[in-house]
């Protein structure tokens, strides 16, 4: 749902408000419920706002124009006008529609803006601080207790900072052009180092730009790597965004100087400029009506007008709104089934459980189905080549058992080549409608599963290679063999038949999350290690997460995907998204033996809902709890058909130091490959001690074992240990001294301790430029 508020009774410029409505109804988009705004109460203004503050400007409702001027001109650049409370009251009307559930979401056009409005004071064009009230008045009239803002203006909302810096309540992000205090507000507050103070400190994160500029890629990096991790730790139970455009391409009065697009935004407060306003308020309207992202531009794209009028002629760039999931599902794919071993975890009733669930909640109804049908046999042969499998139709059961015992984990019946086509069939079917627009996304309720089958061979229960087959025939039916397929793998085990069908090929990008434990799990294989980046032009296409050591759960899949999937996936730009999407990571599975949850899927998939234009398609691969299958894939086909992803459990525990560990080698092996982004920022800057005056030697030892094979320095007291692939001396310094940031010798990398993760920053560059050796 979406609420829209409309305020135009500012003289400034009341077209910045009248052209979003126009831009709105030009692209058929106002499909919301319609609110008439209402003026905040002085209770409700006294809740950031000071009384005698709120006092005054309540007399500027019987000034005149002279006696308002001379006001406003006791301000840093405000105009003051009557109708700022009326701003506030629409925003809070707006709170009580979203938590109270009668709304899902919220779009305010408001104005004036307020991030900038202290509790005394008028300032940067805005009156009361709407967004800070806001958060005040959830928490008193809706007893919220953790409250997220985002602040992507591109001026720092040193307002909001002020109200909060003391709350641990209130999360506040913001991400603006600093350039060393020289861009306005001109405040050293607006810097990384301001993190809080007392109890609040580490809820106050400041991104400060400090060159002009800056691109999607670079708010996007800002997003994964910073405020979704700290985001998903905080949980907030509401999100309040300060959604400035100012930040826009294209910026004409250059108060910007920055290069992002609108594809990102939910909310809109202030923009100074009427044709990028309305344009990224209607992408925020397709974004909070359940539409996908549209496809990223590259970040060198020009920037042009005329360039924006063209790409808006491209299918896709502009979505509807109105998500369709498609659903593939036949019984007859049951009939494959272990004539020796009743008990087989992979039985028959997993899809049909899987299905029941999708029927009993509801979500059958909502989705259109898409018959499977059997693939043939020229089609089988994108990737395999052994199609006598046909003639199992006919064999003898001793005589199937024989062949199945020829092939690692693999039983076959008499019906086992035929429900494998429709398998593959069913998936080519989905790829059709999906590609074709006939629907937005889709989820296949497939088996026998697929990601194991190697090209001359079945294995670990699957025959044919479904994911695989999808890919290729999706380059196949759009007439473009480059067409950019990611295959995500989520399945406990590493997809062995998928890497290596892939392995050469850039045009598909191979990520795998799987179970490893130093190639004792199955498939048992060194080929499923982390240094396996793909051959030849298939270099750096190829990713494998091994997860070694740990029970992994929520938090470590999503460290991965905010540390290594997204990014990689969004440099890569896919124009289409397979999932191999096994469930047996799930908790209780007897085979997985990790512990994500329902709801972790839906948020992975809700993540990866962000690439190709929204062109999902999930396709069953194992899992063998019948109950934790059913659940996870019901949740993660809510979240496609436009269903806001679950709670996660409270709290959420930190990554094991193990996934940190995988997360830290894969980063080292795709570095010099993708552009696998450090933080830009971490809280514990401050650590960083200045350089000896003698500068720093790479060629020294270990200072504990006099190892030199890799070594690490600590930024903050200058001794040279080992790393954790050695001794560990540095690790244990680490712990020890409380020293949190260390460079690497070998690569001159930055790292973290308290993070857990690479950190780039001007702050500790001069490290990096003075070393010798």
């Amino acid at each position: 749902m979406f609420l829209f508020l409309l305020v135009l009774s500012h003289p400034e410029c009341p077209e910045r408000v009248t052209s979003i409505m126009a831009e709105l109804d030009r692209r058929q988009l106002l499909t919301c419920v319609v609110f008439q705004p209402r003026e905040a109460a002085e209770e409700e203004l006294l809740l950031v706002h000071t009384k005698r503050y709120v006092d005054t400007m309540r007399l500027t409702q019987t000034m005149t124009q002279t006696e308002l001027q001379t006001l406003s001109n006791k301000y840093d650049s405000v105009y003051l006008h009557p109708v700022c409370a009326l701003a506030v009251g629409s925003v809070l009307q707006l709170v009580d529609q979203v938590l109270t559930s009668e709304l899902r979401n919220g779009f305010a056009i408001i104005r004036p803006p307020g991030h900038h409005a202290q509790m005394e004071e008028a300032n940067g064009f805005c009156i009361f601080n709407n967004v800070a009230i806001a958060a005040r008045y959830a928490q008193r009239k809706h007893a919220v207790s953790r409250v997220l803002i985002v602040d992507w203006d591109v001026h720092h909302g040193q307002g909001i900072q002020y109200v909060f810096q003391e709350d641990p309540s209130v999360l506040y992000f913001s991400v603006h052009r600093y350039e060393l205090g020289s861009f306005w507000p001109h405040l050293s507050e607006s810097d990384s180092h301001f993190v809080g103070s007392g109890r609040a400190e580490g809820r106050n994160i400041n991104i400060p730009w400090n060159k002009t500029e800056m691109t999607d890629a670079d708010y996007i990096t800002a997003f994964q790597h910073v405020l979704l991790p700290v985001a998903y730790e905080f949980q907030p139970q509401l999100v309040l965004v300060s959604a400035g455009f100012d930040a826009a391409v294209g910026d004409p009065k250059t108060l910007g100087a920055v290069g992002w697009t609108h594809d990102r935004c939910i909310r809109t407060i202030a923009c100074l400029t009427r044709m990028f306003l309305s344009e990224g308020a209607a992408a925020c309207v397709v974004a909070l009506l359940g539409g996908a992202c549209p496809p990223l531009n590259p970040p060198t794209a020009p920037s042009d007008r005329e360039t924006t009028k063209e790409m808006d002629k491209k299918p896709g760039l502009a979505p509807s709104v109105a998500m369709v999931t498609g659903l593939v599902y036949d019984e007859r794919m049951m009939e494959h089934l272990n004539m020796w071993d009743r008990h087989h975890p992979e039985q028959p009733q997993r899809i049909f459980k899987i299905f029941s669930k999708h029927q009993q909640l509801g979500l059958v109804d909502r989705c259109q189905r898409i018959p499977a049908r059997l693939a043939t046999e020229e089609e089988l042969s994108m990737c395999h080549r052994y199609a006598h499998m046909k003639a199992t139709a006919a064999m003898k059961p001793r005589e199937l058992h024989k062949l199945g015992d020829e092939f690692n984990s693999i039983y076959i019946n008499n019906q086992s080549f035929q429900s494998a086509q429709l398998a593959a069939g069913g998936c080519f079917s989905a790829v059709d409608s999906i590609l074709g627009g006939q629907v937005s996304n889709g989820v296949a309720i497939v088996r026998p599963p697929g990601h194991h089958a190697e090209m001359d061979a079945p294995c670990g229960f699957c025959f044919f290679n479904t994911a695989a087959l999808a890919a290729h025939y999706a380059q196949k039916i759009s007439h473009d063999p480059l067409l950019r397929v990611l295959i995500l793998d989520w399945d406990v085990h590493h997809g062995n038949g998928t890497q290596h069908m892939f392995e050469d090929n850039d045009s598909i990008l191979y990520i795998s999350l799987h179970r490893y434990d130093n190639a004792t799990f199955f498939p048992s294989s060194e080929d499923a290690a982390v240094d396996r980046v793909g051959v030849a032009k298939g270099e750096g296409f190829n990713v494998n997460v091994a997860w070694s050591g740990g029970r992994m759960g929520d938090s470590d899949y999503l460290a991965a995907f905010h540390h290594i999937v997204m990014p990689i996936a969004t440099e890569f730009n896919p124009s289409l998204v397979l999932v191999s999407a096994g469930f047996d990571a799930a908790r209780g599975d007897p085979l997985g033996g990790y512990h994500v949850t329902p709801e972790g899927y839906a948020h992975l998939t809700h993540m990866l809902m962000s690439l190709a234009g929204g062109r999902v398609l999930l396709i069953l691969e194992g899992g063998y709890n019948l109950s934790s299958i059913s659940d996870s894939m019901t949740m993660c086909t809510s979240v496609l058909l436009g269903d806001p992803p679950p709670s996660l459990a409270r709290p959420l525990p930190p990554p094991h130091r193990s996934a940190v560990a995988t997360i830290n080698e894969v980063i080292r092996h795709h570095s010099t490959l993708y552009v696998v982004d450090p933080l830009p920022w971490c809280p514990h800057l401050d650590a960083v001690k200045p350089l000896p005056p003698s500068g720093v030697d790479v060629l020294l030892p270990c200072e504990d074992c006099g190892s030199d094979a890799e070594n690490w320095i600590c930024l903050t007291c200058y001794q040279v240990l080992c790393g954790r692939y050695v001794n560990e001396h540095m690790v244990s310094h680490g712990v020890v001294s409380q020293h949190p940031l260390v460079l690497s010798f070998s690569d001159l990398s930055v790292w973290c301790y308290l993070c857990e993760a690479y950190v780039h920053n001007q702050v500790t560059q001069p490290g990096n430029t003075q070393v010798t050796g």
